[in-house]
């Protein structure tokens, strides 16, 4: 144990050590009153898969959060290796915001009208079952309602605060 360094969990050293997580790319979109919406994330998890339930967590300083509380619905869109672009739309790195985003990757209308990526490894549609706001995030738990399995192939992750195909 002595080659072990411990250190009090300040937020920049907390986020150093999660950069170190390998994690799966999504971008996670909603349709609502203001058309449509979304944003890249990393912290998406299966909760149950009886009722199938996912949890998605979203930074509530983004101009698309309050749309997701609005809408009730969402979709979470697992980004193949190829989707970089998408990411990194969705992900603010090309400047583009709002309905422009959706300009990168080829969508269609999911059935709840929700915006769905064309060749993503697998789409889940979600009705918004809970919210809780914890520090600086709103965690979204949604009931998956329908799933849209795409081609099989490698996925996006990211690690050390890059992307990498696995």
């Amino acid at each position: 144990m002595d080659d072990i360094t411990r250190h009090k969990a300040e937020p920049a050293l907390y986020r150093e050590a999660m950069s170190r997580l390998v994690a799966a790319v999504h971008v996670v979109t909603t349709r609502g009153e203001a058309g449509r919406a979304g944003f890249t994330a990393t912290a998406v998890v299966s909760v149950s898969d009886s009722p199938p339930t996912l949890l998605v967590c979203l930074n509530r300083s983004i101009n698309a959060a309050p749309a997701f509380r609005q809408s009730g619905l969402f979709a979470v869109n697992m980004l193949s290796g190829e989707q970089q672009a998408v990411a990194d739309s969705f992900g603010g790195r090309l400047g583009m915001s709002g309905e422009q985003r959706f300009s990168v990757g080829q969508w269609h209308e999911g059935t709840h009208g929700l915006p769905c990526l064309i060749g993503a490894l697998a789409v889940f549609e979600c009705r918004l079952a809970e919210v809780r706001t914890i520090a600086t995030h709103n965690v979204l738990v949604g009931h998956v309602e329908a799933v849209t399995l795409g081609p099989a192939g490698p996925g996006l992750a990211y690690l050390d605060r890059t992307y990498r195909v696995l």
